[in-house]
């Protein structure tokens, strides 16, 4: 965790990211800016699956793309969409704590029993399913895989401002993520 960049204030968010879309979004986030009105999205958020995060953002502000471990990697198409037809020219990347992508084999068994239990899956099935998939979607460490995961979007994206970003389940901020 110490490669977060606590933002406490709005003098703490960097010069770069300073009177575009992704320094509106920790303002409304972190300090309950007033919102404003948006007749179109202004940023895409990229985030995780998990239900243990809300952003406080106004409505039509931003495109929100919600895959387990903030992965964008299959849902590239959504993301050139954003940026094509919607317009957007910055994204959020946000990881967040605790996050169920990291040591995705720690749960293995309660994976393959749950999809026994609630889908009537076989055994093998499930167990198949698991090893098939699991290694795609394992992220390893949050911040690390954001940072590799912004790195590849701005290969990908070389136009597109890339905020590399992290939600504190603890406290629910939004943090930067300090890139080396």
């Amino acid at each position: 965790m110490n490669k977060l960049i606590p933002l406490n204030s709005p003098n703490d968010i960097p010069e770069q990211f300073t009177s575009t879309p992704i320094s509106k979004l920790i303002e409304y986030h972190n300090f309950n800016y007033n919102f404003e009105n948006f007749e179109n999205a202004q940023i895409l958020v990229g985030m995780c699956m998990d239900h243990r995060k809300h952003l406080h953002m106004p409505d039509n502000f931003a495109y929100i793309i919600r895959t387990g471990g903030a992965n964008l990697r299959y849902s590239e198409f959504k993301v050139s969409y954003a940026i094509s037809v919607g317009g957007v020219r910055h994204i959020a990347l946000i990881g967040h704590s605790n996050c169920g992508m990291v040591n995705l084999i720690s749960r293995k068994k309660q994976f393959i029993q749950g999809l026994i239990d609630a889908s009537s899956w076989t055994k093998e099935e499930a167990e198949e399913h698991f090893l098939h998939f699991a290694p795609t979607f394992e992220i390893g460490n949050e911040t690390d895989f954001i940072l590799s995961e912004t790195k590849r979007l701005r290969l990908r994206y070389p136009k597109i401002k890339i905020a590399p970003m992290f939600y504190k389940l603890e406290d629910s901020k939004l943090y930067l993520i300090k890139e080396e």
